[in-house]
């Protein structure tokens, strides 16, 4: 105990003094059963603590560490390449997974490159290069590939769609052909027929469900539309929107011609030339190459430098004009040797990777500003998950994008802009772990309900209103008790919600407490559950992980399971569970663990409004460690709001992990707590994160190597 005796212990060991300072404001520490200081008391010793640390971190050397260069991961080399070429690369699909280090996958350090990778960046070259410039021809003759049902080259979702995987060869014009054999009878009401290609919906069209007036009716017709297909694999979707007459249905009659009108086959017949030219030949070539030599120079010196976000020199230039010169030698057309040329900046380790230069590699005392293409740089994969665009680079060219007021300006600019929804996407889809609603499959017995569509929705509504939250510029308390989302008919449907109709999504403002903040939010409460059921351990160890910076200790391994038998037969979840946590092992964790997952026992494994769980009455009711009790979701988050502090700096040290590409460290501290106070002088406003940390130091700033390892923050 003499270790924690003194003022100096307290600088020393920090990280475990800020743990305790947690654990007594929040009511852990005493435990249960042990006399507790008045609140004043431990204000006092509290605040003493958090001075002591503050004027420690003062006092030494600022650190703003450095970030290992590292690749392009598969969000950012697909937003790349379509910002460069405007072709769209679903990397997600040539690459394999990136790795992930401290809940993301855009860190340096693990974002390794194996063999099997560098064979797939030169495929995918190749790929790219060919579909940008389009210079091969097509074949003469369409070719037809078909999937159907009874082949079993295609999948049924449910009872209103079929889903296949296919390869587009070539970029073109394609007829999509697809099968819709059987009628509804006379009753039988006109459908929306949608047709998505990875997850996108491309196109719709209304089909009659009716028996034909013709006399001699053919219930196998086909709805055929003529689409613009890039090349690439895809999964391909066609689907009945809004349409519940199967759930009318007994079983065996949703696939009965005479009684239903189904999904059978997917057929593809092209590919046929586009009738415009397309938009990646718009944006390569800017002159006419025919012109002669100093054209194509300009059209590669202009691509390469978008490509290394920086300006190129003339050798590489001359480089990369070789490249035609070897294709026109042999034989190839101009046009094809600027495919090839575009092919090796695409395999440029300038293009692949993000690179920043040290003055003195190896000196870990010696710090510098990052040149002001490079802040450009790390600027726009922060916010846009891409390249910097012409007016940043150029910015950053003449070396005015360090001055606050210009990068501010800049900041403010690129939230604006459509490709921050990247955020959204990447950050928050990682913060959140709505990514894992793709793996979801919740039992089909059940919850039937279960689909591509419901999931998708699910998706779109929390990514919409992470949108909001970012574009408008709200308090970050909204995250917690917002009343507002966005919703469509399917999952508005689906909270029990009236007055919204159609599959568009738009803002609704809420009028109960059963919803309200992302906690209420059907994405985020499917992926913290059980195929089955709901998980209250899960749940609750989500909460203290991603939004109050506290994860749980690994569970002993002695630990038995939960009788799932019992569940629901012998009691409920909940006395399932007090049962289970009678383990003195487990007690300490789930104390607050389990709390505050009850406290969501109200919505179901896929997000849904209930009472009851089976045959027993949901309880959600709870007590914290500090003695606050709550009876409701919404009671619940109230009390979650009190600790907005907690939940503020949780954020700010999740989104600037994701900002800089790399694990926080102690000396990263300073930076941490001058951002969360920004923070709290502008009520929490969250663009007021962004630019905490687009002007910290440790975003505009590195160091040498250290041979020595640094000890990576440790969360409370």
């Amino acid at each position: 105990m003499a270790l924690f005796a003194t003022q100096e212990s307290i600088v020393e060991h920090r990280d475990r003094w800020e743990r305790i300072v947690h654990k007594l404001r929040t009511g852990e520490m005493p435990p249960a059963g042990l006399s507790r200081p008045p609140a004043a008391q431990v204000e006092t010793f509290a605040k003493f603590v958090e001075a002591s640390i503050e004027t420690a971190e003062h006092n030494l050397q600022p650190d703003p560490g450095r970030v290992t260069a590292r690749r392009l991961n598969r969000s950012e080399y697909a937003n790349t390449v379509r910002d460069l070429l405007a072709v769209d690369f679903h990397a997600e699909r040539d690459f394999p997974t990136d790795d992930s280090g401290h809940g993301f996958d855009n860190m340096g350090d693990v974002l390794t490159v194996s063999p099997v990778l560098m064979e797939k960046y030169l495929s995918a070259a190749e790929r790219i290069a060919a579909r940008a410039i389009g210079a091969d021809p097509l074949p003469q003759k369409p070719i037809e590939a078909e999937y159907h049902i009874k082949h079993k080259t295609i999948r049924r979702v449910d009872a209103s769609a079929i889903e296949a995987t296919h390869r587009v060869e070539w970029d073109g014009e394609y007829f999509v052909r697809i099968g819709l054999p059987g009628q509804r009878g006379a009753e039988g009401k006109p459908v929306n027929l949608g047709f998505w290609m990875n997850g996108k919906l491309l196109a719709t069209t209304t089909v009659d469900t009716r028996p034909s007036k013709l006399e001699y009716f053919d219930p196998y017709s086909d709805a055929e539309l003529r689409l613009a297909l890039p090349a690439g694999d895809h999964v391909f979707r066609a689907g009945f929107i809004g349409d519940d007459f199967p759930q009318r249905l007994a079983h065996e009659d949703v696939y009965n011609a005479k009684k239903n009108k189904f999904l059978s086959s997917i057929i593809f017949i092209g590919p046929f030339p586009a009738k415009v030219e397309k938009p990646s030949r718009q944006k390569i070539l800017i002159c006419d190459p025919a012109t002669g030599p100093a054209c194509v120079n300009r059209i590669l010196a202009t691509l390469a430098r978008r490509a290394y976000r920086r300006p190129v020199t003339k050798a590489e230039v001359a480089s990369l004009a070789k490249f035609v010169a070897v294709a026109q030698a042999e034989g190839q057309s101009l046009e094809q040797g600027i495919q090839l040329a575009i092919q090796a900046i695409l395999a440029s380790p300038h293009f692949l990777f993000h690179i920043e230069r040290d003055p003195h590699p190896n000196d870990a005392s010696q710090t510098h500003a990052i040149s002001d293409l490079e802040l450009a740089s790390r600027l726009s994969y922060f916010l846009w998950s891409s390249m910097p665009d012409e007016e940043l680079l150029g910015i950053a060219e003449a070396g005015r994008l360090r001055r606050r007021v210009t990068l501010e300006a800049q900041v403010k600019r690129m939230l604006a802009d459509y490709r921050a929804a990247a955020l959204a996407s990447n950050f928050a889809g990682q913060w959140l772990e709505t990514r894992n609603l793709e793996s979801l499959s919740p039992d089909p017995k059940k919850f039937p309900e279960w689909g591509p569509e419901l999931r998708d929705s699910m998706a779109s509504e929390t990514r919409l209103f992470f949108e909001a939250m970012l574009r408008e510029n709200r308090p970050l308390s909204e995250f917690l008790d917002a009343n507002f989302t966005f919703l469509d008919e399917r999952l508005a449907k689906h909270y029990g919600i009236d007055g919204v109709s159609g599959s568009a999504f738009r803002r609704v403002e809420l009028s109960t407490n059963q919803r309200g903040g992302i906690l209420s939010h059907a994405s985020i409460l499917a992926v913290t559950s059980y195929p089955t059921r709901t998980s209250p351990v899960i749940r609750g160890k989500y909460l203290l992980q991603n939004f109050l910076g506290a994860p749980p200790p690994a569970p002993p391994p002695d630990v038995p399971n939960l009788d799932e038998e019992a569940v629901g037969n012998d009691g409920s979840l909940r006395q399932q569970l007090e049962k289970h946590r009678r383990n003195a092992n487990c007690a300490s964790c789930h104390s607050r663990m389990d709390v505050l997952g009850f406290g969501l026992e109200n919505y179901d494994a896929i997000g849904r409004w209930r009472t009851m769980d089976g045959k027993f009455p949901v309880d959600a009711s709870g007590t914290f460690p500090n003695g606050k009790s709550f009876g409701t979701p919404a009671e619940m988050k109230a009390l979650l709001k009190e600790e907005l502090p907690d939940f503020v700096r949780c954020l700010v040290e999740k989104m600037l992990t994701y900002a800089l590409g790399r694990g926080l460290e102690q000396y990263d501290r300073p930076t941490v707590s001058e951002i969360g106070g920004r923070l709290s002088a502008s009520g929490y406003q969250f663009q007021t994160l962004i630019e905490g940390i687009v002007t910290s130091l440790p975003f505009q700033m590195r160091r040498g190597e250290t041979g020595k390892t640094q000890k990576t923050v440790a969360s409370r």
